[in-house]
């Protein structure tokens, strides 16, 4: 179940080329405050899933709470 939402969730990252420094910035606007930076797009995109995970987890403890 965490990883259907996790891949749909990843469907909606808006990926743009930074212009200052060439590097990849990504976001998931419906997630707010998932976002990452890296110099490709594959490291972007990994890193965007990895902070999604992250803040996903972080989200469930909380409502456990």
């Amino acid at each position: 179940m965490l990883t259907k939402y996790l891949q749909a969730a990843m469907r909606h990252a808006r990926y743009e080329i930074l212009t200052d420094d060439q590097t990849y910035y990504g976001e998931i606007p419906e997630c707010e405050g998932v976002y990452a930076n890296a110099p490709t797009l594959e490291e972007c995109r990994s890193e965007l899933e990895a902070v999604l995970e992250d803040w996903l987890l972080f989200r469930i403890y909380q409502d456990q709470r």
